[in-house]
């Protein structure tokens, strides 16, 4: 996990000939496409974009999440917000 650049030259992918904004880009660089349309609504507002399409699913079953949705990042989500709390839960 990692924050990515904003890089605002992509913004010229997302831009519409028919809407404000279009929520989608080219095929390199979605993650941040998809931050950039983000952007466009938040505001000063503290935001994040999580980008798990790609491990959401799981074709096989494995050791560690089983065949189907695999619930990324749902365990490091939760230990960042008991973290953030305060919590000595873990």
């Amino acid at each position: 996990m990692w924050e990515l650049p904003l890089y605002r030259e992509y913004k010229s992918q997302i831009e519409s000939n028919v809407a404000d904004v279009k929520n989608i880009g080219e095929r390199w660089g979605g993650a941040i496409t998809a931050a950039l349309f983000l952007v466009e609504f938040v505001g000063d507002i503290p935001w994040a974009h999580l980008d798990i399409a790609g491990p959401a699913f799981t074709e096989r079953g494995g050791d560690y999440t089983p065949k189907g949705g695999t619930g990324v990042p749902v365990r490091t989500m939760v230990e960042y917000i008991l973290a953030q709390a305060g919590s000595d839960r873990r």
